[in-house]
């Protein structure tokens, strides 16, 4: 059964408000779309949007109550409502009431690329070991962070919360609501530079993480040029637990060796003097190397490394996030990596990487789709062009492109590797399945906005697609 998470009485506390009548919820929703029966509605006002507009539909989903700040007509409502002044205040109080409550121990994440992964790991390595709160998909914004933490029960064990960012001064706010036990930034890379003058100032806001802490321990990637500005910032904030993670000598959380295969890797580690070896099903040097910053995590929280690191065996890529498949078709097979979800200049090669490790089969060949990198500035250029050179050093056969600063990188290519281009992935999708050959390796990347999630679709229409599984033996 689902446990009783608010109560009227006590929600009203926490935020300040009054409720209309008693009533009880086993969730949180702030989308009428998404609600479960038995949630308490919260109607934030957004730059785009009302909730308040969404109110009865969300009634209708089974809603037992509902934060708003107003109603339409107050003789005529008798419904369970929380009144509040201020909404996004209200959410904000509930989750703070919510982290109160609980002796949970609390785990933030942030970084350039691998938050969402690395929370996906982290959380299914703690569940084993006691009840775990964690993130939904990549709530990781000043709605998402409040609204995960008031979804965490009372008696949670450990909580695991990603905090993201696009501009500077967003993750304190969001640090101090969760008020961390142990902090990961899985790294520093040029994301989000639009908005930032130099990557020295995207690792100071990343460095906000650690505002919301009162010692515990920061977890850091130790072969990052930025570790020393991260671990004296993580000092002077009164952190004396520095764990540095990586394959540098000195990580404490130390990769000693890995055997990097298509779809896989077989890694050993050792942390705090544990020697452990695990097999991960998602190929590539950037999971093995996320894969230490859980167990550094877990290490931190006082878990079972050795445990983790048996569980790690068991993770799965998230969609779009490294999915493969082995997708048929009548004149063949091939292999599809979905890396759709994101792009960044990191992400992209280490995509790449991969794909330039994976043999295609007979006479088929190794192809990159790739979409526009986003929020980029005046750095999109050439940091669009730069991956010429990776994707030729990778020996890549053919490259399709989509978007508009996708353009800089085919002007680049040797007229050999062009395989087609068009203005947006729905476009590039009929090209890409005409072009496909029995035995082709096929990785699929962009930001989110480009939508090269419609080229994965539009592949795996083709056939239908499971994941690959892979015995490595």
């Amino acid at each position: 059964m689902t446990a009783l998470l608010w109560k009227h009485d006590e929600a009203a506390t926490a935020t300040g408000g009054q409720s209309t009548v008693p009533w009880t919820a086993d969730g949180v929703s702030i989308d009428s779309r998404t609600l479960e029966e038995n949630d308490l509605f919260i109607a934030i006002v957004g730059p785009n949007f009302d909730g308040h507009d969404f109110v009865d539909k969300a009634f209708a989903s089974g809603a037992s109550a509902a934060m708003v700040s107003h109603v339409l007509d107050e003789a005529k409502e008798t419904r369970p409502l929380l009144l509040v002044e201020d909404t996004q205040k209200g959410l904000d109080n509930l989750a703070r009431a919510a982290r109160n409550r609980t002796s949970a121990r609390i785990t933030a994440i942030t970084g350039s690329v691998g938050k969402t992964s690395t929370k996906e790991a982290l959380r299914l390595a703690l569940e084993p070991q006691g009840p775990t709160a964690a993130s939904m998909g990549n709530l990781n914004n000043q709605w998402g962070v409040p609204l995960s933490l008031s979804r965490m029960p009372r008696d949670s064990a450990f909580g695991v919360f990603e905090l993201g960012m696009n501009h500077p001064g967003e993750i304190a706010p969001l640090s101090e609501l969760a008020r961390p036990h142990v902090a990961v930034i899985t790294s520093v890379e040029p994301v989000h530079s639009e908005f930032f003058t130099s990557v020295a100032h995207i690792a100071e806001a990343k460095a906000e993480i650690f505002q919301g802490m009162s010692n515990g321990a920061a977890i850091l990637p130790r072969e990052n040029p930025f570790f020393p500005v991260l671990a004296e910032t993580a000092r002077e904030q009164g952190i004396t637990h520095i764990i540095g993670f990586g394959a540098h000598p000195e990580a404490d959380a130390r990769l000693v060796e890995c055997d990097f295969q298509p779809l896989f890797s077989h890694i050993t580690a050792k942390v705090s003097g544990i020697t452990v070896s695990y097999r991960l099903d998602m190929p590539g040097r950037h999971w093995a190397i996320n894969s230490l910053a859980v167990l550094a995590a877990v290490d931190a929280l006082h878990g079972d490394v050795k445990e983790t690191a048996e569980t790690l065996s068991t993770l799965k890529a998230i969609e779009g996030r490294g999915c493969h498949y082995c997708l048929s078709t009548p004149s063949g097979d091939f292999y599809l990596f979905d890396e759709s979800y994101n792009a960044s200049l990191a992400s992209m090669r280490a995509a790449i990487s991969v794909l330039s490790r994976t043999p295609p089969k007979g006479t088929g060949r190794r192809i990159a789709v790739l979409g526009d990198m986003l929020e980029l500035g005046e750095h999109s250029a050439p940091m669009h062009a730069c991956l010429a050179r990776d994707l030729e050093r990778a020996k890549i056969n053919l490259v399709f492109t989509a978007g508009k600063e996708m353009e800089h990188l085919r002007n680049a290519l040797p007229v050999e590797m062009c395989g087609g281009h068009a203005a947006n992935a729905a476009a590039l999708a009929p090209m890409v399945k005409a072009a496909l050959k029995p035995g082709d390796v096929i990785t699929v990347k962009g930001s989110y906005s480009s939508r090269m999630r419609d080229v994965v679709a539009a592949l795996k229409d083709m056939d239908t697609a499971t994941p690959q599984v892979v015995d490595g033996k």
